[in-house]
């Protein structure tokens, strides 16, 4: 019998310790979220260049230009 109390004690202690940490989330306030990051625009026709740039490197990685002949 003394191993069930024991079962029974661990049991009641896991519960009440499972309550208690609810109770705790639910006073404390949710986290602030981080603003989000900003950065200066720059120039946007540089930006389109190097995009196309890696684009047409992409393509010539994955040898499309190579099939199509």
């Amino acid at each position: 019998m003394e191993a069930n109390e024991k079962k029974l004690a661990a049991a009641l202690t896991a519960v009440m310790t499972y309550i208690e940490t609810e109770e705790e989330a639910i006073l404390k306030p949710p986290p602030k979220r981080p603003e989000p990051r900003r950065f200066a625009q720059g120039n946007l026709w540089a930006l389109a260049g190097r995009q196309g740039m890696m684009q047409m490197r992409n393509l010539m990685q994955m040898k499309t230009f190579n099939r199509l002949r």
